[in-house]
């Protein structure tokens, strides 16, 4: 089998070089893969650029980490600078009905979109948490990418890059709208995560355990078999708190118990918690509760 090549995908132009396309402008285009004029079956794209394809055609086979994923016919894909994805074309058609969007991080710097960029976590996502939308979707997002592109073939003025990036935040606004709305039809499943997230958690600050570390939401995303943000975003939309939250209170739960119902020192409950150092449990304690673990002990002998 022939080795896979590497692409770093630094620029537009080093994208539309590959399928053969033109480039209208250095730091964003439009993609319209069925426009392609020549591709590489199996690559290997380390992206420093933002992308979000839609499928609409045949499904294709990208591979993120050590796993592959087939992606149906309506399905969204986002990637962000500093991942790495295998591309493998082998037996697909030359041009695909492929759409979607490409920008150079430097696009956005002076923009409102560069202070908003961080909350469209779905470009954090796993592959395998990729976006499906309905027709009416679908739609909006051809909508979306028919007004940035007209933008990018305009000759550039003065507010070209102001327009761009307003385009932009537009799609990505409703591509936030649209996983609601996936998180909403899929709240069956997501019940049964926060679920197992919450018996999980139970099991781990069980009565008296003794625990090395506290434990972290990435060990429950993994458990979960979900992305660290994609787990985070469902908690999150499912009980009104992040999982960081709800781990910390169901942390300072136990912790009161054995305030109360122990004469041990707090520095011995801190590191029986998994804290390595008790300034730090007495510093997350107060926080959350109003009061230090000690404050909270002698109140409670006082008024028991």
């Amino acid at each position: 089998m022939k080795d896979i090549e590497i692409i770093r995908l630094d620029s537009i132009d080093a994208y539309n070089r590959i399928y053969g396309l033109t480039t209208y402008h250095p730091l964003v285009t439009v993609i319209d893969l069925k426009k392609a004029t020549k591709r590489k079956d199996r690559l290997r794209m380390d992206y420093g650029v933002y992308a979000l394809y839609l499928k609409n055609g045949i499904n294709c086979t990208l591979k993120y980490g050590r796993e592959y994923y087939d992606y149906q016919e309506g399905t969204v894909v986002c990637f962000s600078p500093g991942q790495v994805i295998d591309v493998d074309s082998t037996g697909e058609p030359l041009a695909p009905d492929v759409i979607g969007l490409m920008f150079h991080p430097d696009l956005i710097y002076g923009t409102p979109l560069a202070d908003k960029i961080s909350t469209f976590g779905y470009f954090r996502y796993s592959q395998k948490e990729a976006l499906h939308l309905s027709e009416k979707e679908r739609a909006i997002f051809t909508d979306c990418l028919d007004k940035i592109r007209e933008e990018v073939e305009h000759p550039v003025d003065t507010h070209s890059a102001a327009l761009i990036s307003a385009n932009i935040q537009v799609l990505l606004e409703y591509l936030s709208r649209f996983y609601d709305r996936q998180f909403i039809t899929r709240h069956c499943v997501n019940s049964s995560v926060v679920a197992n997230f919450e018996k999980e958690l139970a099991e781990i600050y069980s009565e008296g355990k003794v625990l090395t570390e506290i434990p972290k939401v990435s060990y429950f995303a993994e458990k979960a078999n979900l992305s660290y943000g994609y787990f985070g975003d469902l908690i999150k939309r499912e009980t009104g708190s992040t999982p960081q939250e709800i781990i910390s209170l169901r942390l300072i739960a136990e912790a009161k118990r054995r305030l109360a119902a122990t004469d041990h020192d707090i520095s011995v409950i801190a590191y029986d918690l998994g804290f390595q150092y008790p300034q730090h449990f007495t510093r997350l304690f107060k926080r959350v509760t109003g009061k230090s673990p000690s404050s909270f002990r002698n109140e409670f002998y006082t008024n028991n």
